[in-house]
């Protein structure tokens, strides 16, 4: 899948060096994007957005689970941490108020 604005590459590499990279029945091309979307989260230069949309996943956890597929932990610091937290206590507060309104069974 590519957008308005992509670029194209073409890879030649020796069929040999292909099959080795390439699990059975797999597409090569595929297996060379899948790597450059690895190296450049690993690198930081590309967010799970970014990852996202490269690979054509729908969702987050799409991509999560590819991470997770291949060793690659995510990218989390402690400013994530924070609006995490403030994040569950936003949430907290609303079931609360559910709760007391009697919305919430």
């Amino acid at each position: 899948m590519c957008y308005p604005n992509c670029v194209e590459i073409t890879l030649n590499i020796p069929d040999e060096l292909a099959r080795q990279v390439t699990p059975e029945g797999g597409d090569p091309a595929r297996v060379a994007l899948e790597a450059l979307a690895l190296e450049g989260y690993r690198a930081e230069r590309l967010s799970e957005s970014s990852v996202r949309q490269m690979l054509g996943f729908e969702t987050r956890m799409e991509v999560h689970a590819f991470l997770k597929q291949h060793g690659v932990y995510l990218h989390y610091d402690l400013a994530d941490l924070e609006q995490d937290k403030v994040t569950a206590e936003k949430l907290r507060g609303r079931l609360q108020d559910e709760r007391d309104s009697g919305k919430l069974r």
